[in-house]
């Protein structure tokens, strides 16, 4: 049985019937006869919580759809697959990307932070504890970002967390999404497993923010893999001298990126960096392609570079669990030659030493959910707008190439966050927009976060007033999110 067909057989089972499906052997119990390669695990009853909104996945969207969930008084759970929240912005360790239009690249035009709301509110309690860049104005490589908005990974998770908690939030962590329970276009519940067992979330209103589409695809939504993108791995690399590194991108003509803001408490120092990999010396140039390695690293921190990334392409789909172990592997293997690199050749790192590593490989795009309109190249690159778009956003991510026209903005509509055939399931994050140019500006964490505040926000105003997605008027929802500070242009 392909997994697709797993997803649709567990849905034709209905509500009784999926709990019978999915259940586990219990200590005591005597399992039935296996069959073949099959094994039928007994019918079990499962606990069931109720809530208002569930999210699943507690990452870089779904911390921020919970926040704006819970600030309409909605009882809400967040489930997390880890035991932090935070997700790609964490794991990842780069800059945020990005509060503002591209306002530098384009001579004339204003200066917008057109992103605010909760992800602002983030960075404004990260600000208050010395562990964020703040918006640093790009010196360098203006034209690819206008600011730079470095964090401290670590610190991120405790922030996020503590604002939940405030937000009376209830966070069930280290707890995987494992099954859904469907009754023809409405999602009942979320199946889970954790140390605890198995469990079942019931809700109104459901947003899969878990990046990878799981609980859109075991609900049985439509999705592609394009596996057209490179998974990723990023180190935090300790014991460095920042300047040093500047100083040997400059004697290269090599340096293409920099920015200066707060780093270790002191304003105006580096906390941004990257090197045109062509020019730097052959055996260096020649390794760090052999690897992936990019040569672009942010910090807020005295001697310690944030974000070193490893690129690996698959040659399958990166949900495929044994192609992704072996990825694992190996790109593991390339941050420790990563490491031997920059002591090798940068001054300044011939004791550097890996500080941090993410728990997992990030995958920059896996399953793409089909929602009710599907963002279009021309949608992002030409600055379109819609009667009914829920933010706006100004970056891409392979600029100077592709860039919003004018230094401007495009919108995102409400239909981009709606799962097609589901009257009550939302998505936010890297697993929505199937065209690859597209999507390399909706998955970015910036937008993927204000997505997340749409998302959270319409699932709460339904859950209140008893309302599909569909049914919900759009004046409302641009109301609310207004009032919590979400910019639009018109």
């Amino acid at each position: 049985m392909k997994r697709r067909e797993f997803h649709q057989a567990a849905i034709g089972l209905g509500t009784a019937g999926l709990a019978s499906f999915l259940g586990s052997t219990s200590r005591g119990e005597e399992a039935p006869p296996q069959e073949g390669d099959w094994y039928m695990e007994p019918p079990k009853k499962l606990p069931v919580r109720r809530f208002d909104v569930v999210i699943a996945g507690g990452g870089t969207a779904g911390v921020v759809a919970a926040l704006a969930a819970a600030a309409q008084g909605v009882k809400t759970a967040l489930i997390e697959a880890k035991g932090y929240t935070g997700g790609t912005v964490t794991e990842g360790g780069t800059a945020l990307h990005s509060f503002y239009n591209l306002w530098k690249a384009f001579p004339g035009v204003e200066k917008r932070q057109v992103i605010r709301g909760f992800p602002q509110k983030i960075i404004d309690r990260l600000l208050s504890l010395g562990a964020c860049s703040g918006h640093a104005e790009m010196e360098k490589g203006f034209n690819y970002d206008s600011v730079c908005t470095a964090i401290d990974t670590e610190m991120y998770k405790l922030v996020t967390m503590e604002m939940l908690a405030e937000a009376a939030v209830e966070m069930f962590l280290n707890t995987m999404v494992v099954g859904a329970i469907r009754d023809g276009n409405r999602l009942l519940g979320a199946v889970t497993e954790s140390r605890a067992g198995r469990e079942a979330f019931f809700a109104h209103s459901f947003v899969d923010c878990t990046a990878y589409g799981d609980l859109a695809a075991f609900a049985g939504a439509d999705f592609t893999e394009p596996n057209d993108y490179a998974v990723a791995n990023s180190i935090g690399l300790a014991n460095v001298n920042v300047e040093k590194y500047y100083e040997f991108l400059e004697s290269h003509d090599a340096l293409t990126e920099l920015a200066r803001g707060l780093r270790s408490g002191q304003d105006g120092q580096i906390v941004r960096l990257e090197g045109r990999l062509v020019n730097l010396p052959e055996d260096f140039r020649r390794e760090a392609t052999e690897i992936g390695m990019s040569t672009v690293t942010t910090t807020v921190h005295d001697n310690y570079f944030m974000f070193i990334k490893l690129n690996l392409k698959l040659p399958v789909s990166p949900t495929n669990r044994d192609a992704v172990t072996w990825a694992e592997l190996e790109l593991r293997r390339r941050q420790a030659r990563a490491v031997e690199l920059f002591r090798k050749y940068v001054p300044g790192c011939e004791k550097a030493f890996i500080a941090r590593t993410a728990p997992r490989l990030n995958i920059r795009r896996a399953r793409c959910i089909r929602c009710d309109y599907d963002v279009t190249r021309e949608d992002v690159l030409e600055g379109r707008h819609f009667p009914d778009e829920v933010f706006v956003y100004g970056f891409h991510d392979m600029a100077p190439r592709y860039q919003i026209k004018d230094g401007g903005t495009y919108g995102m509509p409400y239909r981009a966050l709606c799962v097609s055939g589901l009257d009550n399931l939302w998505c936010a994050g890297m697993l929505i927009t199937s065209d690859y140019v597209a999507h390399m500006s909706t998955r970015n964490t910036v937008c993927s976060m204000a997505q997340g505040q749409a998302a959270g926000t319409a699932a709460a105003l339904c859950a209140q007033q008893k309302l599909t997605m569909r049914d919900l008027p759009y004046k409302l929802l641009r109301q609310t999110l207004e009032k919590d500070d979400v910019v639009f242009e018109s």
